[in-house]
Formats: C-alpha cells, structure tokens, sequence
C-alpha cells in the first residue's frame, strides 16, 4: 500500500473519493472530515468526501472489527493480485478510519488505498495540498524515482503461520528491521544464537558492531588516543606539570614519559559497557513486542524453521515471511597452525594482556586494531600481502600507512604467514612468505570476512549464496525465493557498515508491511576509518572516478593542513591532516570528499548530507566554515592536482 504522500501524489491527475469512518462524539473523527471537505470545497473535481458516520463507539466498533470487520477487508486489499497487504489497516481501532476509494460505496471490493486516522488524513491533505517542488531540469521533484518492484511473496494477512516476520539474527539490521515492522503492525520475532568464535569466545544480544566490533573498537581507539594526547599533548598545554619540573625543563617543554596501561581495566569497562548495551536491546524488543527467540535456526521449508537452543533441544517456528540477517564472521587464516590466531571476534575480550602482537592483513579492521594496540603502548607488527586499504582512496590509505609507521607501527609488506607454531613457551613463532620468522604474544587475524550462512540450511529454500563469499545475492533485498529477504553483511555486494544495516532493515520494513515503495539507497554513504590518523569519506575514491569518467573529465582539489590543536606539540606538528575533492569538470557535482585528521566521523557526517542532495563543489566553497576547525579546510579548497602548485595550506 501506499503512503499517505504517495496516494496524494497520484490523486493529482484524477478524483480523489475520500471516505472518513468514525463515531460523532470523536473529536478526531471530525477534524478529519472537516478538513478533507475543506479540501472538497477547493478543489471540487479533484476531491471528494464520503462520511461514515456512527452514532456511538460501540456501533463504530461493531462495524468496523466484530460484525462487518470492515478493517480486515481493506487490509486484505490488492492481496489476490500479489499486492502487499496493508497491515495498519488489519490493526487500526481508533476513530476515525480513513481510506481511498474508486466510487461512494461502503463495500472493502471498492477500497484503492488504505489511510490511517486522524493525523494520517491531514498529512494526506498537506501532501494533496503542497505545491509540487521543481528540480533544475524543470521535472517535479521525485517524479521518475526508482521504485522498489517486488516479485509477490505470497503474504496475506489471514496466513496461518506463527508470525508474519521471522527474523534470523539479532545484529544491528535485523533487531531495526523486527522493531520497525512491529510499530506497523506486525508479529514478530527474532530468533538469535551466537556460535562461539574457533578461538571459544561468545557474546550476547546486538551482533558484530555492539560486540565485537564498531563499539568495542571505538573505545579502544578512544584509550589510544587518550594515551597519545597524555604523552603528546598534554605536557606542551602545561597539563600534569609541576613549577619544578617547568624550571627543569627551562621553559621547553617535552613530551610525557608514559609507559604503564593496563590492559584488564580497558578489557573489563569495555566489555561491562557492551553488557549494559546487550540488556537494553533485550529490553527494547520486549517493549516492542517483538519475541526474542536465543536460539539456532535453520530452514526446513520456505515457511518453517527448525530451532535448537543452548541445550540442544528443538522445535519449529512458521513464518509468512523470513529475513535473514545474520552477519558475517572473520575469514581464518589458511596455514598450517592457522588455528593459533585469534580474530576481531576474539580481541576486544581477551583475558591477557595481547603483548606483542602481529596482525595479519591490510583491512581497515587490521589496521584499525593494530592502531589502538600500538596506541595504549603494545609492541605491533602488520604483515601485508599487497596494499592497505584496499577499495579505499590510494592516497588516503598511503598517507596512513606512513603515519601509522612514524608512529612506531611496523610493517612487513608483500608477505603472508605461510606456518604458526606454538612454542614452549606459550608464544606463536610464525613464518612468513619470505623465510623469516619471529615470535608473537598473539597473532591477529583479520583478511576478510565471509557470509555466516553455512548452517542456515539455504538450499532447502532455494537460495544460493555466492561462493566467493558465502553471502546471498538479491534485489531490494528479496532472495530468489520471493518471502525470504536478506540485509546487512550477509547480504552480497552490501556496504558492510551498520548504519547501511539499520536503513535497509526499517526501509524493507516499510515496504513488507508499511506500503512503501522506496528503496534503500546505497549510494554516497559515510563511512570513517579509525585508524590513529582518522579516515573520513564519502563517495568515489580518486581512482574510481578517474577509472569511471575518464582523467580529462575529473578535477582534484587537494590539501595538506595542520590542525590547530596539533601545534603547540612538536611531535604532533611534525604531521600534517589532508582532505581532497573529486569534482566532476564539467557539471561541478562533487564526486567524492576525503579527509584525514582529527574527528573524522564527525566531520564527514555533514558532508554526506550535502553528497546525497546533489551537491556542486561550488556549493561546498560557498559554505562559509567555521573557524577555526579542521571541517573548514574543504571550504577552502583551491589547489588543483593538476596545476602542480603546492597544496600545503597557509594561515588564517
């Protein structure tokens, strides 16, 4: 079904017969009839109201949920042509109930749209009423925007099954998703079972990113970059100095002394925190009543489910619909003694200090660890097989490798592990691809991530994965068999970020159960490496958009600075932020933004606002900054790649 902006939409070019059911003593019922026969008068050929109305609650009540059971009616609309359903409608018990309709009558047969209430009617009539906006080109604005086609699942509102939605995984995008279809009408739940990583260790409720992954890594970037502005900053502010120590140093001040850490305070106030985060989201589906099932699953058929809990004990679960949202798990190193590694599901819990530390692979998530692991004073090697970052702007991922080896990060470049050994001592002596070796405290995988489906049982439901992978192709998020959905990391070629989970999980949502039509949009998302030189960006990588569009139809604008609050330290003065616009030359649209310094999530957050709006570069010098931040130096950008002049910023 329809939004209420939608329906609006496409009653512009016919006549709109607006029925408003409700009882006469309902202050809302008539709000919303006085209003649409507002609208009546105004535009007499484009609208017209049809009034329903009853002489008490309990006769309104009776014709529209225990006699006539008028709700049900509508919400079974377009059902039998493998429309979706209008779930809202089945669930609606207030006063009034709105819908659209093809003539006066009072029959479901006659019923186009379903409305809502009150509040629903008048966004309908604001809608009705807007002026249409024009873009540039002289189109209206929205018309001619994709549209998510379905292939018709078979859902009705009358199903037998347990629960119109089944959803596998309770990561960030299946826990949206199950919530987000909950608040439009429908019976959830949300089955989740985390098998313990190789190396033993297991968490709770919210997948990778609470666990084991965004937010355990944000905190302990956080304890790196604590330990850094105590070493680095604070002694040159005068923080932490005593009068003697000044008159010691003879007014020039030096970098701290710091040496000591302790890895199992970090480890314990990190993992407290995610607990606190685990118990909320149980708490959140509860409110939301969405059943919370801590169990495996697995597919039977394309409408059942075989669970088995902690106990191994089994049972079934039947479903309208399913949506597979179960993530992806760390890629295991394939050598002989590979086992010995622990991977990023293992790291933010470790019940030892990591020591000296080796991690394997270029990722962002290996040099993400390897960053805050050398931060908080850990002894840190990373072994690269080709280059950093791949996928990531060349540029970008170059300048952090140099200054993550300025900051005493080492790097053995063009090799792999090809054997790990355990020794007598407890530690991994590893050999790499070139004959040398040497002794780690732990060894950290990180050289990919693949699908989490091998236990699903796809093939009894006809879905295939991609090989490579283990991840499920689709489109708008609809497998090859029509009621099974996919979101998230599991999902093949889908941004592996949380954020893209969450907006795909309540936008397929809406679409399943809300009748919207809109699709998730993939396109320009922000995304921030945390690495000890933050990484902010948004759109084309510079290579991509000179691969894509061609070198003579691409402009460059670059820029080294030096943040403010990095210039009283000398050590920190010795480095230098960057940013870079990729503009398209001939219509001035801003390809891609990058950016390199401090707060880099928060300053490309904004940007990416402007990216999805369309944004001209000219648009983003006009902008006047604020001063002094480091999110000004994009206003300022001027030097070109191609004129060769030099790119180092000046002062104010």
């Amino acid at each position: 079904m329809a939004s209420p902006a939608a329906a609006a939409a496409s009653a512009a070019a016919t006549k709109s017969v607006v029925h408003v059911a409700g009882y006469t003593s309902c202050g809302f019922f008539r709000r919303a009839s006085s209003v649409v026969a507002s609208l009546g008068l105004l535009f007499p050929h484009r609208i017209q109201l049809v009034e329903h109305a009853f002489p008490s609650r309990e006769a309104y009540r009776e014709w529209l949920i225990h006699g006539t059971n008028f709700r049900e009616g509508v919400a079974k609309v377009g059902t039998k042509e493998g429309k979706v359903g209008n779930l809202r409608a089945a669930n609606h018990a207030s006063s009034p109930f709105c819908w659209l309709a093809s003539g006066t009558g009072d029959g479901a047969e006659d019923v186009t749209e379903f409305i809502g209430g009150c509040d629903d009617a008048l966004d309908w009539c604001r809608s009705f009423a807007s002026p249409k906006a024009v873009a540039p080109n002289g189109a209206e604005e929205g018309k001619g925007e994709e549209e998510a086609t379905m292939v018709p699942d078979g859902h009705a509102p009358d199903h037998p099954y347990d629960y119109d939605l089944l959803v596998l995984g309770g990561g960030s995008g299946g826990l949206a998703a199950s919530k987000e279809a909950s608040s439009l009408g429908a019976r959830v739940a949300v089955l989740d079972y985390v098998k313990p990583s190789p190396a033993g260790t297991k968490w709770g409720l919210g997948g990778t990113c609470v666990n084991v992954g965004c937010i355990p890594k944000k905190l302990m970037h956080h304890a790196a970059q604590l330990s850094e502005h105590a070493k680095l900053d604070a002694p040159h502010y005068g923080v932490g100095v005593s009068e003697k120590t000044a008159e010691e140093w003879m007014g020039m001040s030096r970098d701290a002394d710091i040496k000591e850490h302790s890895w199992d305070i970090l480890r314990q106030n990190v993992q407290n925190h995610v607990r606190g985060l685990n118990f909320k989201y149980r708490v959140d589906l509860r409110e939301k009543e969405v059943t919370y099932l801590n169990q495996l699953g697995t597919f039977l058929d394309a409408h059942t489910i075989e669970t088995t809990d902690k106990k191994g004990h089994k049972g079934t679960v039947t479903f309208s619909r399913c949506l597979v949202a179960v993530g992806g798990r760390p890629a295991p190193i394939s050598c002989p003694g590979g086992e010995l590694a622990i991977s990023s599901d293992d790291v933010f819990s470790l019940d030892r200090d990591p020591g000296k530390v080796l991690c394997v692979g270029a990722s962002y998530i290996s040099l993400e660890c390897a960053g805050f692991l050398n931060g908080i004073g850990r002894d840190v090697t990373v072994a690269v097989r080709s280059i950093l970052l791949r996928g990531f702007d060349r540029e970008c991922a170059d300048l952090i490798g140099a200054y993550m080896k300025s900051e005493g990060v080492k790097f053995r470049e063009g090799v792999v592990p090809t054997k790990m050994e355990k020794t007598a001592e407890g530690k991994i002596e590893v050999t790499l691809s070139d004959g040398s070796s040497d002794v780690y405290d732990t060894v950290l995988g990180a050289i990919g991530r693949t699908g989490d489906t091998a236990r699903l049982g796809l093939s009894n439901v006809g879905v295939a994965v991609n090989p490579k992978n283990a991840k499920i192709p689709a489109k708008f998020e609809q497998t090859s068999t029509p009621n099974v959905y996919v979101i998230g990391d599991v999902m093949d070629g889908c941004p592996e970020l949380t954020p893209v989970a969450i907006h795909a999980g309540k936008s397929l949502a809406r679409r399943l159960f809300g009748g919207s039509t809109r699709p998730m949009d993939y396109r320009n998302v922000c995304t921030t490496v945390f690495t000890p030189l933050e990484y902010g960006t948004v759109g084309y990588s510079e290579d991509d958009a000179l691969s894509e569009f061609g070198k003579e139809n691409v402009e460059v604008y670059h820029k080294y600075f030096v943040p403010l609050e990095w210039s009283v330290s000398p050590s920190r003065a010795e480095h230098r932020g960057f940013c870079k616009a990729v503009v398209d030359k001939h219509t001035n649209k801003v390809l891609g933004l990058h950016y390199l310094g401090p707060n880099a999530g928060e300053v490309m957050q904004g940007f990416g606002t402007a990216m999805k709006l369309g944004c001209a570069f000219d648009d983003v010098r006009d902008t006047v900054g604020i001063h002094p931040t480091t999110a000004e130096e994009f206003t300022t950008l001027s030097v070109t790649k191609a004129s060769g002049e030099d790119a180092a910023a000046g002062g104010c």
